[in-house]
């Protein structure tokens, strides 16, 4: 059971980095290609990417420990 949450955990580390990274893009450097409701919803999923990045970075860490894994 463990180990499944430690692969659910580590997807969705890389999806929230690559969400995160997506929505900084779309927040500052291409701000004036797009619209104003485009860039309420950036600045939003900005702050909802990085929400999942924490907790899914303390859910890895966890099933590592819980696991007898070195955590890092």
């Amino acid at each position: 059971m463990l180990r499944k949450f430690l692969t659910i955990a580590n997807y969705s580390l890389v999806i929230s980095v690559i969400g995160f990274g997506f929505a900084i893009l779309a927040s500052y450097p291409l701000a004036t290609a797009l619209s104003l409701p485009a860039q309420i919803t950036a600045h939003i999923s900005s702050l909802l990417f990085a929400t999942l990045l924490k907790i899914s970075y303390v859910v890895r860490c966890l099933c590592q420990y819980n696991l007898g894994m070195e955590v890092r």
